[in-house]
């Protein structure tokens, strides 16, 4: 039995904190995990440019609740959910996620969760666990089953080399030059054939 495990933003919707800079007009925030490798690294600057600029929760909420996903992946969920099991394992915020889940179909996630001062400031988040998406393709596999991955950055590479087949979606060019062991697809269309050919 198979279960597919894939990442969230660059997926199925657009990178968020990209719309945040975007909306801001704050070009540091542009930076992802495309970019940088080091995720602690990245949230740590993120924290601190938000503190600088005074944006709360609230401002990033405000964002988020504008944020559609990308062309096709609604159409793509539905076809995949019909063949298999999805969980989609993200670095993303609890408190992030409910819109984008809704306006997805309300798809399995796994993800971490911020701290909130009294202020409405993020004033730290909470990583589940480290090397998560790794770990819980591990743990599927111990429990007998077959896992197909895709993920767009640095921090999915450990999640597909841990999954029977791994594929890079619409990966940035240095992303996939330093991985060409692994599968590339750049549309739905692509993915969906490699993922047919693999049930």
């Amino acid at each position: 039995m198979y279960i597919v495990c894939s990442d969230l933003e660059g997926v199925f919707v657009p990178e968020m904190w990209i719309q945040v800079a975007e909306k801001t007009g704050i070009k540091e925030l542009r930076l992802t995990t495309r970019d940088i490798s080091d995720y602690d690294v990245l949230m740590k600057k993120r924290l601190d440019i938000l503190r600088e600029n005074r944006l709360k929760l609230k401002d990033i909420m405000g964002v988020i609740d504008s944020i559609n996903p990308l062309d096709g992946a609604v159409d793509f969920l539905e076809w995949l959910k019909s063949q298999t099991q999805l969980i989609i394992l993200s670095d993303i915020f609890v408190e992030f996620a409910g819109p984008l889940m809704k306006r997805l179909g309300w798809p399995t996630l796994f993800c971490n969760s911020l701290s909130i001062d009294p202020d409405g400031y993020i004033a730290g988040y909470n990583i589940r666990l480290n090397d998560g998406k790794r770990k819980a393709v591990l743990a599927l596999k111990n429990l007998n089953y077959k896992i197909i991955a895709f993920g767009d950055s640095y921090n999915d590479i450990t999640m597909l080399k841990e999954a029977d087949t791994g594929i890079l979606f619409r990966p940035p060019d240095n992303v996939k030059n330093e991985f060409p062991e692994l599968l590339v697809s750049y549309s739905y269309d692509q993915l969906k054939n490699i993922i047919q050919k693999i049930l």
